[in-house]
């Protein structure tokens, strides 16, 4: 069994789990506790994106695979306030008061991370997206976002405004895309410094899916606006996109300018992420959950994630290792990753809420729990 590495983002800081000779370890919590939404990586280089009111927003950096940290903090929280007017309590808590963050204190989080060339973006609640040029140090909000005319529009989801998906193009650094929770998909071919709203239903026939009543669903015209999680094919087949939205699964075959709902097939519609094959953009993989007020756990209360091979016209069940009965745990929208094992084939890993983290090494035929009792999990990705 090779060596791997999972990246692992919870409520109460970043976990690296890693397997040598086959034997899982793990290491942990790091960044001081702070809640972290998502972890990425460049070989030894790791960033951690994460915040809270208490803490204000900020990203972490190592440059040796976890064993150190260092901070960025993008804005400050509620301690740093109390903390400065309270010297026993800065003292109690550790805290060195390093002078104030450059954004405003709204700004509750960072949400999400990606790489555009040597460019580091991350993803902000409330939404905002924010780059770096020296690996995460120091930071400036791409303000053609910020400033989208459609911006009055943008309707808070359940965990806030939050900027929870960037996609770009290996190829082409100046390619973007981002999804907000309830706005939907953007896309900018300029390196943000302008942004297309692309949430349109496609023209082909049946595209118009399935009718909603929820706030953020669209008029009939647009896909749900509450985006859960957006990935883009890869390579040749780069402008084909997938979506798990409040509604369904979508697919775009033009780079997120029209939609065509491929739910057909599901035991439900409603789902936090998706997952696409690293060699073939028709095969997916997704998680549905038994509805937003039902309890948002696994249909039946039996786990399973669901594959389609031929771009969402069919979907199989795959729970082969997964808890089949009992099961009420939650997977979220940065939950779940797809990566190459550099023979062609893919490797998944998802986390839940409850604190397991399962894996499959055979394209989603079989699972198996390589982490439990872990804080609730945010993200998972492999390094």
């Amino acid at each position: 069994m090779s060596e791997k590495t999972i990246l692992i983002g919870t409520n109460k800081g970043a976990f690296v789990l890693r397997r040598k000779a086959g034997e899982w370890s793990v290491s942990g919590p790091h960044c001081e506790g702070w809640p972290i939404n998502h972890v990425i990586s460049s070989g030894e280089r790791l960033w951690a994106a994460g915040g809270s009111e208490w803490f204000g927003a900020g990203v972490w950096r190592s440059g040796n695979g976890g064993e150190s940290w260092t901070l960025a903090k993008l804005s400050d929280g509620q301690m740093d306030e109390w903390a400065r007017g309270d010297a026993e309590l800065a003292g109690y808590i550790g805290y060195v008061d390093v002078g104030p963050a450059p954004f405003a204190s709204d700004l509750k989080s960072i949400w999400s991370l990606g790489r555009a060339g040597n460019r580091l973006l991350a993803g902000g609640n409330p939404a905002a997206l924010y780059a770096s040029d020296d690996d995460g140090e120091s930071w400036v909000e791409i303000s053609g976002l910020t400033g989208h005319p459609s911006r009055e529009e943008w309707i808070p989801g359940a965990a806030g405004l939050v900027l929870h998906s960037i996609v770009t193009d290996p190829a082409d650094a100046a390619r973007l895309w981002v999804a907000i929770s309830a706005a939907g998909v953007f896309a900018s071919e300029d390196g943000g410094e302008s942004w297309e709203r692309r949430n349109r239903v496609s023209n082909e026939e049946g595209a118009a899916g399935h009718a909603h009543t929820h706030p953020a669903a669209g008029d009939g015209h647009e896909t749900g606006h509450c985006v859960h999680n957006l990935v883009r094919a890869p390579g040749e087949a780069g402008d084909l996109m997938w979506q798990q939205n409040h509604h369904g699964v979508y697919r775009s075959n033009d780079g997120g300018r029209s939609w065509s709902d491929v739910s057909e097939g599901l035991p439900s519609r409603f789902g936090f992420p998706v997952a696409v094959h690293p060699h073939d953009p028709d095969t997916a993989w997704v998680l549905p959950l038994n509805g937003d007020v039902e309890g948002r756990f696994p249909p039946d209360a039996s786990a399973a994630v669901w594959k389609t091979q031929d771009a969402g016209r069919s979907w199989q069940r795959k729970g082969a290792g997964l808890p089949q009965s009992g099961c009420f745990f939650t997977v979220l929208r940065q939950g779940m990753t797809v990566s190459d094992t550099g023979t062609g084939g893919a490797v998944l890993a998802f986390g839940t809420n409850s604190g397991s983290v399962f894996l499959s090494e055979d394209e989603g035929e079989s699972w198996q729990e390589i982490a439990r009792h872990l804080p609730l999990v945010l993200s998972v990705e492999m390094g």
